[in-house]
């Protein structure tokens, strides 16, 4: 599926590249991290990309600094051209912008991970760190964004996720006339949960996201929230009749529910790289009879402690199956300079320890969790798994509930949670959890190994088949479509 190339300004916190410095003292351009830079870069081979992103690497910075600011050239793995600027923040101003208010406060707020009754207590840090960091890094984005504008008038601007909620209303106020889309991969919560945050907070966030043409997001049910609390919190008049837009200070903004998706070209390829195959064989060497498999981060939204409880429960009730089926837990520790992700690691180590404690004997370890950014073994136990997990309390999409059957070589079935924006459209090749039902989930992983081969064939070919026809290509296509209609949207009014 083609469209038009275009002139892209992606902007994202991160980068689809990170630099360091190799063993031998030579600067090394490394694949960016995150399954959102994963995601975006099939962009890079379709349109002409310039991408904005935070210098976070010390080696980042020191190429921020040698251009002067301005963007280099840079080469994506598959050969297609394009232009990086990095955006060095001052560290105090990243700290706060990037450690205090969008992680954890909005990524809380928007996977409704606070309790409510002892936390959030906001004690006048927040609102400093939004003043003096979330704020100045909405600034710098917006800059870079207008001095690309300035090169290349007709570019359209991408903006992607929580970090820049800000900048599309500050390059609004500059360039009346430029074409702004922003596409939000994390959930949108209800307008009560909203008021966690001050006042001018969420007016902010609001009614910065409404000066876009375009608002993005991955579920139908994400995008309905966004339309209430946008009606709710800056009162703005939401279409509910098509469920397509909302009108806000002499604006239309059309808002999408476009579910994101992967490359099977390139997870078909992986498969079969050196790196994959030489885990995979390491893999075949120890793994159970039977594998039941999850690969996230430690990251609390995850639900990896409910998981291992879920599996706790499992062996509890068939204690038949113990020694013959094992939990590989592949996860990637994740923002461990955040106090509560910091503190939810270490849960989870502690978890598996007691289950393994629990039931663990000679040549057969329950939970095999090994903590490590590690892609190729990633994929390399998707090929595997018997049973993929994905129980996360909340979650925008999830990525891993895509790639992970495209791979699969034994008809494995995904247990999937119902609050992963994935379930909206795989619901029917797949067995369903409540992702704090703990008890329901042992029995689905009861219902998931003991499925018969016919209906897991007959699921996983489903859900495959539906990948592939809804894949990162078609999704960068609909953006690309979307943005003609938010234009025609505009100039209606």
């Amino acid at each position: 599926m083609e469209g038009a190339r275009r002139k892209l300004i992606v902007v994202s916190n991160r980068g689809p590249v990170a630099y360091r410095r190799g063993d031998g003292g030579e600067r090394e351009a490394r694949r960016g991290a995150g399954g959102l830079v994963t995601a975006l870069r099939g962009l890079l081979s379709h349109h002409d990309v310039t991408w904005i992103a935070s210098a976070i690497t010390e080696e980042d910075r020191a190429v921020a600094a040698e251009a002067g600011g301005e963007a280099v050239a840079e080469t994506a793995s598959d050969g297609s051209p394009y232009r990086l600027r990095l955006v060095a923040h001052e560290p105090a101003v990243y700290d706060a912008y990037y450690n205090v208010v969008a992680n954890p406060m909005l990524w809380f707020v928007q996977h409704y991970l606070w309790g409510l009754v002892r936390e959030p207590t906001l004690e006048g840090r927040l609102v400093e760190a939004w003043e003096g960091g979330y704020v100045p890094a909405n600034e710098a984005f917006a800059e870079a964004v207008l001095a690309e504008l300035d090169r290349e008038p007709d570019s359209v601007a991408f903006f992607h996720d929580y970090h820049l909620y800000l900048a599309p209303r500050l390059v609004r106020e500059q360039r009346p006339d430029a074409v702004l889309t922003h596409f939000i991969h994390i959930p949108w919560v209800q307008p009560d949960y909203w008021r966690i945050l001050p006042e001018p907070m969420r007016f902010a966030i609001h009614d910065g996201l409404l000066a876009n043409d375009v608002v993005g997001l991955h579920t139908r049910r994400w995008r309905l929230s966004f339309l209430r609390a946008c009606e709710d919190i800056v009162g703005a008049v939401p279409d509910y009749v098509a469920g397509d837009s909302v009108s806000y200070r002499d604006r239309r903004v059309l808002v999408t529910a476009r579910p994101i998706s992967v490359d099977p070209q390139e997870f078909a390829e992986l498969a079969e790289s050196e790196a994959v195959l030489a885990e995979e064989r390491e893999l075949m060497v120890s793994r159970p009879e039977l594998l039941v498999l999850r690969v996230d981060r430690t990251d609390p939204s995850k639900n990896v402690v409910r998981g291992f409880r879920a599996f706790e429960l499992y062996l509890d009730a068939h204690p038949e199956m113990e020694g013959r089926v094992g939990m590989l837990a592949l996860l990637d520790p994740s923002r461990q300079d955040v106090q509560q992700y910091a503190d939810y690691a270490r849960e989870i180590q502690a978890t598996a320890e007691r289950v393994n404690g629990r039931f663990g004997r000679e040549g057969w370890l329950p939970i095999d969790l090994r903590m490590a950014d590690n892609f190729p073994l990633s994929v390399a136990a998707y090929k595997q798994y018997d049973v993929l997990l994905v129980n996360a309390v909340f979650d925008g999409l999830n990525l891993i509930s895509k790639e992970g059957p495209l791979v699969n070589t034994r008809d494995g079935v995904l247990v999937l949670s119902e609050n992963a924006g994935s379930h909206e459209e795989l619901a029917e090749w797949v067995v369903s959890v409540n992702p704090f039902d703990v008890a329901a989930q042992a029995e689905a992983l009861h219902e998931a190994l003991t499925m018969a081969a016919d209906e897991r064939r007959r699921r996983l070919e489903g859900l495959c088949a539906h990948v592939r026809e809804h894949d990162l290509a078609a999704w960068s296509w609909l953006q690309m479509e979307d943005l003609a209609r938010g234009a025609s949207l505009r100039s209606a009014v």
